[in-house]
């Protein structure tokens, strides 16, 4: 697998680890081109999915430095849903584990088929985190235990294919209660690290990570986000978005053709 790759299949890992990072730092969606990526260089899917998680992850943690004032205002929300992140990204780690390879290849054009819809109608979620009043901070009972069972939903998602699940916490801490944006954006973002960070333990336990690959990603990722995130005003985010929509549309349709 790694050890087969030429310095033409390292370049463009690279660029699409380049281009990930950039995306997830400024629209979200990057897995979405190095996913594939990975995949269509003979990286068995179910390794491409845990290598992806192994090199972006470091970019969610630069992104939560990033938000750390408002996940820090939040601190007792993030600790409360610190508990389904953690369970739920175990347990999304551990069911992809037990997966047969054969099995996750054919749900791979499903998983990629979804998340582009849902990255496609991010504009509809976001409706509802912009609801109400700025800066109301009240949970009901009620609606910290609607949050705390999507939470588990969502981070079991993640756990096992991740792709989207950003946006899918957006919605849920919208329905959970929370109104302010930059305070959804701080729990979005600290709960992605926790949820990716435990599954990333996991795969590594169980060594079903390809360490050439996602170091040299991870290097990737991390040069792609910071420059996005320097001239993030001078990009424009439809476009970028409709470029990884059809990127997944694409690349779904070809998963789909090969069977």
């Amino acid at each position: 697998m790694a050890e087969t790759f030429d310095l033409f299949g390292y370049a463009v890992l690279f660029l699409a680890a380049v281009a990930a990072g950039a995306v997830n730092a400024i629209a979200g969606g990057g897995s979405l081109i190095s996913f594939p990526a990975l995949v269509g260089f003979g990286v068995p899917a179910k390794l491409a999915n845990t290598t992806n998680n192994a090199a972006l992850w470091p970019g969610s943690v630069a992104g939560l430095i990033g938000f750390w004032e408002e996940a820090k205002r939040a601190k007792k929300l993030v600790l409360f849903l610190a508990v389904p992140s953690f369970i739920g990204g175990l347990l999304g780690a551990f069911l992809l584990a037990q997966t047969p390879e054969a099995l996750f290849r054919q749900l791979t054009p499903f998983l990629i088929l979804f998340a582009t819809l849902l990255f496609a109608a991010r504009d509809f979620f976001t409706k509802f985190t912009r609801r109400g009043a700025r800066n109301e901070d009240q949970i009901t009972g009620a609606g910290g235990a609607v949050g705390f069972i999507l939470q588990l939903v969502i981070a079991t998602y993640g756990g096992f294919f991740g792709a989207g699940q950003s946006i899918m916490m957006m919605a849920a801490f919208s329905i959970m209660g929370v109104r302010d944006i930059h305070e959804i954006n701080g729990l979005k973002t600290a709960s992605a690290v926790i949820v990716n960070g435990v599954a990333l333990a996991y795969f590594i336990s169980q060594d079903l990570i390809i360490w050439r690959l996602a170091i040299w990603m991870g290097i990737g990722a991390i040069i792609g986000g910071y420059a996005a995130a320097r001239i993030s005003k001078r990009i424009n985010q439809d476009v970028l978005r409709w470029v990884v929509i059809v990127i997944g549309l694409i690349v779904s349709a070809v998963l789909f053709i090969r069977g």
